[in-house]
């Protein structure tokens, strides 16, 4: 049995930054309302805020225009050209003119990421803090500190998996049919229904020519950052942001479970203490993927943020 939405999304594709980015919508904007714009992590795609969206009130989310884009590489979002490695900085470009486009004359917006959209999130509002008026990081931890002595080793190891890429030794894995892609889901994620991992299948995979099942991401997203994680940069842009920001972390503590010590969930409470607005909440029984695990939970906290008193 495959989940059905409460609220389907309308899909659009837009021309921005020499790429095609698709977008998916929901609600209808209302005067005075605020547009909340909602993107996804790391080898995600923008409609796995479904269930998230379906759980919202219907006096929250019909009034005012949602949107959830593919990032570029990800999902039905194209580049012009073929593309061997992407930087970070490109996402906040492409963030900026999608909010020109849904949001222009710099209309504040309600932002909200994921994962890798958490970190993103987090650096843009910094950049372009009039722009957000009220910022949500769901589980956007950032990353270990570095030292500059690890620059030589880390730019080698880019131009090896450049090499390695253009080898076909880095790919994707591929599935059979849906129901193998389904499976993979919940692997990943125990707590992710059968009904939702179904549907989600099929957002976050196509069949191929060859039958194959391929995941809507570019292999080139596992090429290593050619860019050092600099933690005073990172605390500068926390520190410009002016927004009310919230962040929401899952009880397992993935982030603990990724870096084995290396980077803790104490250092990133550390850091966000540079973030002038900040509260923190704990979404009970969630994992990394909160819009997957608690969807109703998650809404009532987003709308109890984002709601005037």
């Amino acid at each position: 049995m495959t989940y059905v939405p409460h609220r389907p999304a309308r899909s659009e594709s837009l021309p921005l930054r020499q790429i095609h980015v698709h977008v998916n919508c929901w609600g209808r904007p209302q005067p005075g309302s605020t547009p909340l714009v909602l993107v996804h992590g790391w080898m995600d795609v923008g409609a796995s805020y479904q269930f998230m969206v379906d759980a919202l009130s219907a006096e929250f989310a019909d009034q005012r225009l949602i949107i959830a884009p593919d990032w570029r590489g990800f999902g039905d979002t194209t580049l012009a050209a073929p593309c061997d490695h992407y930087v970070l900085a490109d996402y906040l470009g492409d963030l900026d003119a999608l909010l020109d486009h849904y949001a222009p004359n710099g209309q504040p917006v309600d932002l909200v990421g994921h994962s890798m959209g958490g970190n993103v999130v987090m650096q843009y509002a910094g950049v372009r803090p009039a722009r957000i008026r009220r910022l949500i990081n769901l589980e956007g931890f950032g990353m270990p500190a570095s030292r500059p002595t690890q620059a030589p080793r880390r730019l080698a190891q880019w131009l090896d998996e450049l090499q390695q890429l253009r080898r076909g030794e880095i790919s994707l894995k591929t599935y059979p049919d849906a129901d193998a892609v389904a499976q993979r889901l919940m692997k990943t994620n125990p707590r992710l229904p059968a009904d939702k991992a179904a549907w989600l299948a099929r957002q976050w995979a196509r069949p191929q020519a060859d039958g194959q099942w391929r995941v809507l991401g570019d292999a080139a997203h596992k090429i290593v950052n050619p860019t050092l994680f600099r933690v005073d940069e990172m605390l500068a842009l926390y520190a410009a942001i002016t927004a009310p920001v919230l962040v929401i972390e899952g009880s397992d503590d993935s982030l603990s479970q990724w870096w084995k010590g290396r980077y803790t969930l104490a250092e990133f409470h550390q850091r966000l203490q540079a973030v002038p607005d900040l509260r923190r909440q704990q979404l009970p029984d969630s994992g990394h993927m909160l819009h997957h695990d608690q969807p109703e939970r998650l809404a009532a906290a987003l709308q109890d943020f984002l709601s005037p008193p």
